[in-house]
């Protein structure tokens, strides 16, 4: 299992922000981290011999930034760069990266605004000192799910390119020049519950559509957008001649023509049947108004390659004349900012990654495919038989906050007396093990896992007699332990299914079905109580630790997927070349314990608890208040039946 940077318009924060940071000592007492086993496979199975002197690199195309890195072979940083919208683009009037049309609960931005930033954040390289001739291949990202609708001149505009203007000068010229339509829709738009509705009943329910695409609809996802930019623009979508992704467009910037959307990011569509490897005709007719209709938006999108790694060809020549880049320098498939995330770690099956920001996210590299409409699937992209599995809380740190600020005791936004009152407590609050589990819902915001309002929930629950007893929702001391089980009890309820049971490396016990290893990122990583509680909840039969590789995590997967794209072996996996490659000492710390016996098997209960807990408020509430709240849980899931590694 392997966690990722995700934004998302249910979570709203990028997964590895770092303002909510919950340190408190430091990590002195902790052991070293006892294996390193990319060094093991690179000593045992030596590895391709890095290309001397070569040059790769990463684009990021978020919300408010683009960013590009350059790496070499050997996966060292050499060179970056960002451009920042408001502060560098503030002429095409956005804000925080974006424009907004709040009656209709719109927001998107002009991709015209993206390509004054490609020329810019090239000159802060050159600048810097790039040796463009030294670059041997290129990959990116971009937020997933926004849309560009290409006109028909956008091909020829392409190809065209003078290396002596700019590219707004030349992509934005003429009537309409290489876009149909001016904007493209940012992640947080929310504007198309209609077209939801329509998907997620189209297929028979969320949970059928989720289990083609990978996931159920979303206000952000391309084919409900598609489907509205259709109605509401009827003109814009006549002449629209191709659609992208905001990864597939700036792949075509730097091609020099309508580039192949990605085979992992085309999974964020709710377009995708993940199981065919294709296009869903019945979806594609849905968004394109009818059956007869449906081949001409087939078209539009085009064909999405199987591999994630084969290059899309040689760069533009705009770029050799104007930057210097070689002639055969490759482009690698850019693909989405969540799966480019998990490539800057390379995370093995059965890892995990857990971001403790504002908002808590949870990403797993899985060969099981086991979609629900409360998580993502989506292909991995490198890796053919592989799956990002995605989980995304808006509740994350500020709860762990309010709870934080009602400790006696607790001065200046202080961890430490949380931390106290956290170690004090036993698991679930239980002094014996015929006391009542303590259990609790901390959602200051409303919550999407389940899709609950803000509110308070507590309940004392008996594992022998499966009984739950309200309880009040006033602050106690124990608080401080039990809002962060809550959240690994979730993480584990959700994800305990796609985990197997492996052998403790020490002992050669068979342990039961946990992580191999969880991956902290985000502000909440450096607190150790935190740390030492979701290992305990989560298990991890090799500890739990703290990965910082900095803000240029979605960046560095794209550079490493160039090196991967360009210098592999036949047959060379990601995780085999990067693996070998990659320097783990350099960004992961181990700073807890993970499964520790009796303590795991104990949450293992405390998880039929909370799965209850959830059911009950959920039922309560719609019958209390008439709320639909949609939230689905996974029912009768028997963790023991993990298979042995």
């Amino acid at each position: 299992m392997a966690f990722s940077l995700i934004r998302s318009s249910e979570c709203p924060e990028p997964l590895m922000d770092h303002d909510v940071v919950e340190n408190c000592d430091s990590f002195s007492s902790m052991d070293s981290i006892p294996l390193n086993p990319w060094g093991f496979l690179k000593q045992f199975f030596g590895g391709n011999a890095p290309v001397k002197g070569a040059l790769y690199m990463g684009f990021d195309l978020s919300t408010q930034q683009l960013k590009g890195i350059v790496v070499d072979s050997d996966l060292k940083l050499v060179h970056e760069a960002k451009v920042d919208f408001d502060a560098d683009l503030k002429k095409y009037g956005i804000e925080k990266g974006v424009l907004t049309n709040p009656s209709e609960g719109e927001v998107f931005a002009p991709p015209a605004m993206w390509l004054d930033a490609v020329n810019l954040v090239l000159d802060r390289l050159r600048d810097d000192g790039l040796d463009f001739s030294k670059v041997k291949g290129l990959s990116g990202a971009g937020m997933q799910h926004g849309t560009v609708f290409w006109s028909a001149d956008a091909e020829r505009l392409l190809a065209s390119l003078d290396g002596g203007k700019t590219l707004v000068e030349q992509l934005e010229s003429g009537a309409r020049g290489a876009f149909a339509h001016p904007m493209s829709p940012n992640w947080q738009d929310a504007s198309t519950q209609k077209q939801c509705d329509l998907f997620d009943q189209h297929l028979g329910s969320p949970q059928t559509l989720a289990d083609v695409t990978g996931s159920k609809a979303h206000h952000r996802f391309s084919g409900p957008q598609i489907m509205r930019y259709r109605t509401k623009y009827p003109d814009h979508y006549e002449h629209t001649a191709r659609i992208s992704l905001v990864s597939s467009f700036l792949s075509s910037v730097f091609l020099g023509k309508v580039a192949p959307i990605d085979i992992s990011d085309v999974t964020g569509m709710n377009l995708w049947e993940v199981g065919k490897g294709a296009w869903s005709d019945s979806l594609l007719e849905l968004a394109a108004g009818s059956k007869a209709a449906m081949p001409e938006l087939k078209r539009k999108l085009g064909h999405v390659p199987e591999s994630g790694g084969d290059s899309f060809g040689s760069i533009s020549k705009y770029f050799v004349t104007r930057y210097g880049f070689p002639a055969d320098c490759q482009i690698i498939p850019f693909t989405g900012d969540n799966p480019s995330t998990i490539l800057a770690l390379p995370l093995r099956p059965s890892d995990a990654m857990v971001s403790l920001g504002t908002s808590t996210t949870f990403l797993m590299s899985t060969s099981v495919w086991q979609p629900d409409p409360a998580y993502h699937f989506m292909n991995h992209p490198t890796t053919p038989g592989l799956y990002m599995f995605m989980l995304c809380y808006k509740n994350g740190g500020l709860a762990r906050e309010q709870i934080r600020d009602q400790v006696k005791g607790t001065v200046a936004k202080s961890w430490d007396q949380f931390n106290e009152a956290a170690y004090s407590t036993p698991p679930v609050s239980q002094k014996s093990s015929s006391d009542d589990m303590r259990l609790g819902l901390y959602f200051p915001r409303p919550e999407i896992v389940p899709n609950l309002h803000a509110g308070q929930w507590r309940y004392n629950y008996n594992a022998q007699s499966g009984e739950l007893k309200p309880q009040s929702s006033d602050f106690v001391s124990d608080d401080a332990r039990n809002i962060v089980e809550s959240q690994m009890l979730s993480l584990r309820l959700r994800s305990g299914s796609l985990v197997k049971s492996e052998k403790d490396p020490k002992s050669g016990k068979v342990l039961p079905p946990q992580p191999r290893r969880v991956y902290l990122v985000g502000g909440g990583s450096a607190n150790p109580a935190i740390a030492r509680i979701a290992g305990e909840v989560l298990g991890s039969v090799e500890g739990v630790y703290k990965l910082d590789i900095g803000g240029n995590a979605c960046a560095l997967g794209s550079a490493y997927k160039a090196v991967w794209g360009c210098e592999r072996k036949p047959g060379q996996t990601f995780e085999d070349l990067i693996g070998s490659r990659w320097d783990e000492d350099q960004f992961v710390k181990r700073v807890a314990d993970g499964y520790k016996e009796g303590v795991f098997e104990t949450y293992g209960e405390a998880v039929k608890g909370f799965e209850k807990m959830e059911k009950l408020v959920l039922s309560q509430e719609v019958e209390q208040h008439g709320i639909k709240t949609g939230g689905k849980m996974i029912g009768g899931r028997d963790e023991s039946k993990g298979s042995v590694a």
